[in-house]
């Protein structure tokens, strides 16, 4: 089976793997074996090697080359005996899967990204969980005009008195709670914006910052070339990883904000593409 047609399968039927199959008469296959993992990836949010070869009565390293086949397909993430799902087309978190998530790394680049306000009087703040985190974390005493497709973002400053929030008009997307298309964009085309905090699905030196979906991606893209200063906000799960819609390249930011897990030899190659790396 070609990889891309194998990849397609296994994304498109994941969703369905709810149990691994029983056969008396033969054994499961790979295709069965890594269409469960990714399922059991994307449901729980992680699957671990050892847990994994326990319940498929496999050993160790066969679980490790299915993830690695899954993870050559660009549709997990392998880290110290952990697969975690990469959001693509077909698959998605919500926002009570991310509030789960890597939370004190999410807390500690919250708090650092708000020290690079400088002397911004207008942002924006993307949509996602830790775009939240930023929100929360505004300064209180200082006068600023935010600019969300978030609405818990929007909620969460609106009864701030010294922050006036402008909220993207346009569909709102029931999974993450933002707005997108046209009205949205077309906002955004009328705003000079001082500073944007911009998350992704995915940052990768080769594809840039991608997202699943198109309408999202449109509108971060619209916020990109509104804004005079970028910097992007994500855990370290994000480098490396790809989606499907591309909207901003690597050097478009001034700075790139993480947690420390990334390593200092990966955060040095970013920083070659242009942006600082800043490891908290």
């Amino acid at each position: 089976m070609a990889l891309d047609a194998e990849a397609d399968g296994l994304a498109g039927t994941a969703a369905a793997a709810a149990a691994l199959p029983h056969r008396d008469d033969e054994p499961i296959t790979c295709y069965e074996r890594r269409r469960y993992l990714l399922a059991r990836a994307r449901a729980e949010g992680r699957v671990t090697v050892t847990g994994a070869a326990q319940e498929l009565h496999m050993s160790v390293e066969t679980v490790r080359r299915d993830l690695k086949v899954l993870e050559a397909h660009g549709l997990v993430r392998r880290e110290y005996g952990v697969a975690y799902p990469v959001e693509t087309a077909g698959f998605e978190s919500d926002l009570a899967a991310r509030e789960s998530e890597w939370l004190p790394e999410k807390r500690r680049i919250a708090a650092e990204a708000v020290h690079h306000l400088d002397d911004a009087e207008t942002i924006f703040i993307d949509e996602g969980y830790l775009p939240q985190l930023v929100a929360q974390q505004l300064p209180t005493e200082t006068a600023l005009t935010v600019v969300t497709a978030s609405l818990p973002v929007a909620s969460m400053l609106a009864m701030r008195p010294s922050v006036s929030v402008v909220v993207l008009g346009g569909r709102l997307r029931g999974r993450t709670l933002a707005t997108v298309d046209r009205w949205a964009t077309e906002m955004l085309s009328d705003f000079v914006i001082d500073l944007a905090f911009m998350g992704a699905n995915g940052i990768s030196r080769m594809h840039g910052l991608t997202t699943p979906d198109p309408a999202v991606a449109a509108v971060k893209s619209a916020a990109m070339r509104a804004s005079r200063r970028r910097i992007f906000i994500g855990a370290h799960l994000k480098f490396s990883a790809v989606s499907f819609a591309r909207f901003a390249e690597v050097s478009e930011f001034e700075a790139l904000i993480t947690d420390t897990r990334l390593s200092l030899s990966e955060a040095h190659r970013y920083m070659q593409l242009g942006p600082t790396v800043i490891r908290v």
